[in-house]
């Protein structure tokens, strides 16, 4: 047997302990370094998209096997170890479950329910872009998904906001600082899943530990909402009643197997766990009290293209892509430990963080924030930063929920920012939709226009560099996991 193999009795299986690269260290690093240029360059290009993501990664995995000098069958199998690594299952599974939970509360109206609070409430101007912030803040956490919060909340608050004298560049912001913060803290959202998963944390404990940052950042969101928020107009026009009239409270029963789910996660269940009891019980809801049928979650129709539809197939298919994708980022992660990218990275800057926790924080706030500005799909952004994060977080015994934090803050807080990214994006071009379907009256807000004003994800981002900074919330991990105020002794 050769130094780079060792065999598992167990299993008969090989699994390959190094790889030698054509450039050294820098070979290694071709694979994850392909995928991140060709992320940014279809990014500038606005060609992004889930699946070209996965072609890059693709892509950057087929010519690291043309620089690898090893057997190209022990980099074949040191990319399928990388593969089969629990980290990437278990972020994937997770995120399907998540998906089916988050249509299924969707079918049940969940979303018609919290808009029905902004229609019956009467306030105008600031404070409906206040409250507007606040629900969608609300739905964010219940389903886990800012994109789905995005399309939702423009499509039915937004018009209705402007009609009510709200100034519609803020409604816009008001809109991504609600996908933010539950983007950030929903125990089902999918960068919790990975930010957790990758550093090798429990959802229910990350969550817990990252609270005190959300709410930092939203009371003070929530006051500027209200103060600024308010310099539009109101026409007749553009009636807040027509453009509510569709909606309803019947959905906010919804808000049941949300809570079902947050209690238990945060109680210590598995997630799987939680979130089945949260499906079972939306179905249930569904069936007998909320808007929906059993049709809406699942159906059957031969004559179509897709055989089998409804909530929870949609569910699995929002994350399919994303499910390769992490794996192929994953595999290439694991490519560049055994070609010793991972430990010339951590060695260089430990030259440069020395002994100084502070600095080290400060190296993994900057790889986060740089891939997120450069990267449109935020969680394909998480992913990458996630290997470096670890390396240096245990190099430092920085605890895994620390790390967790630091890693998830960042990513949620740019991903709905800058113009270039695909949220703000999406809610623009969702903007643009309806104004030329429904209301032609609608203001359409720039995505150049919104970003200085969506305060949440701000906030949030320069916490997380004052958390750096000052060490506030800062956690060391000892021997058993434990979380530790003092730095252990190595």
């Amino acid at each position: 047997m050769s130094n780079n193999e060792e065999l598992d009795r167990a299993t008969g299986e090989r699994t390959v302990e190094k790889l030698e690269f054509r450039l050294g260290p820098f070979g290694a690093a071709v694979p994850l370094l392909f995928f991140v240029v060709w992320a940014i360059t279809i990014s500038v290009m606005q060609l992004s998209s889930e699946v070209a993501l996965v072609l890059g990664a693709v892509m950057g995995v087929t010519l690291g096997l043309l620089l690898c000098k090893s057997k190209w069958e022990d980099y074949a199998q040191g990319l399928f170890d990388g593969l089969a690594q629990p980290v990437g299952v278990i972020a994937m599974v997770a995120w399907f479950y998540a998906g089916m939970f988050a249509q299924i509360l969707q079918v049940g109206g969940l979303v018609e329910g919290l808009v029905w609070i902004g229609s019956v409430t009467g306030v105008e101007g600031g404070l409906f872009v206040a409250l507007t912030f606040l629900l969608a803040a609300t739905f964010s956490t219940a389903v886990g998904t800012g994109y789905g919060t995005t399309v939702a909340f423009c499509t039915l608050m937004y018009p209705a906001g402007v009609a009510v004298g709200a100034d519609p560049t803020f409604m816009f912001a008001a809109i991504l600082a609600g996908a933010v913060f539950g983007d950030n803290l929903a125990p089902v959202s999918d960068t919790t899943i990975v930010s957790a998963t990758t550093q090798d944390a429990d959802v229910p404990g990350v969550v817990r530990s990252r609270f005190k940052y959300s709410i930092v950042a939203a009371v003070p969101a929530a006051i500027l909402f209200a103060i600024f928020g308010g310099g539009g107009t109101t026409t007749e026009e553009a009636s807040a009643g027509s453009i509510m009239e569709s909606v309803s409270a019947n959905g906010l029963i919804m808000l049941i197997p949300f809570a079902i789910v947050l209690i238990l996660a945060l109680s210590g269940q598995h997630l799987l766990t939680s979130l089945t009891w949260g499906i079972l019980s939306a179905i249930v809801l569904i069936l007998v009290i909320a808007p929906g049928t059993l049709g809406d979650i699942i159906s059957f129709n031969p004559d179509s293209d897709n055989v089998v539809q409804g909530a929870l197939v949609s569910g699995l298919t929002g994350y399919f892509n994303m499910a390769i994708l992490i794996l192929l980022i994953v595999g290439a992660a694991h490519l560049m430990r055994l070609g010793g990218t991972m430990a010339a990275i951590t060695n260089g800057l430990v030259k440069w963080i020395k002994n100084s926790v502070r600095r080290a924080e400060l190296s993994i706030w900057a790889i986060v924030a740089i891939l997120n500005s450069s990267i449109t799909i935020n969680t394909a952004a998480e992913i990458a930063a996630a290997p470096f994060v670890k390396e240096i977080g245990e190099k430092y015994k920085i605890h895994r929920y620390r790390r967790a934090n630091m890693l998830d803050a960042v990513t949620s807080a740019l991903g709905y920012i800058f113009p270039w990214g695909a949220p703000v994006l999406l809610g623009w071009s969702t903007i643009q939709t309806i104004k030329e379907q429904s209301y032609e009256w609608l203001p359409v807000v720039e995505p150049t226009a919104v970003f200085p004003f969506v305060f949440q994800g701000w906030f949030l981002f320069l916490i997380m560099l004052i958390a750096a900074l000052t060490g506030w919330g800062l956690r060391y991990e000892g021997k058993n996991g434990e979380e530790l105020k003092e730095r252990p002794e190595d």
